[in-house]
């Protein structure tokens, strides 16, 4: 079953860690501390792979599934998107510092 917004403002952090589903792979993991982060399980090369998207709410429930939407068409093309993800990350930070300092 898909989540919620409000199943989401609503979970309360437990002793241990736990998970809500919202289905192809992706949940939301909730720890002890109260905060809440996104992660994707996937399979590539038959190892299983988890990726991360962010914390919420600064991630919202639509960009986390838009990034999963994304993962999907990255595994599509036979890449890894753990790879893609450590490939692509210092070359957008570069990006983004350059533009705030042209400013």
């Amino acid at each position: 079953m898909k989540l919620t917004a409000r199943q989401i403002d609503t979970a309360k952090p437990k002793d241990k860690s736990y998970k809500l589903s919202d289905g192809g792979g992706m949940y939301l993991e909730i720890f002890p501390n109260g905060s809440k982060c996104w992660r994707l399980k996937y399979r590539f090369a038959g190892k299983e792979k988890r990726l991360a998207f962010g914390t919420y709410p600064t991630v919202t429930l639509a960009e986390a599934r838009n990034k999963r939407e994304d993962v999907k068409k990255i595994l599509a093309n036979g890449d890894d998107p753990g790879q893609v993800k450590k490939v692509m990350l210092p070359i957008v930070r570069s990006v983004m510092k350059d533009s705030i300092h042209a400013q």
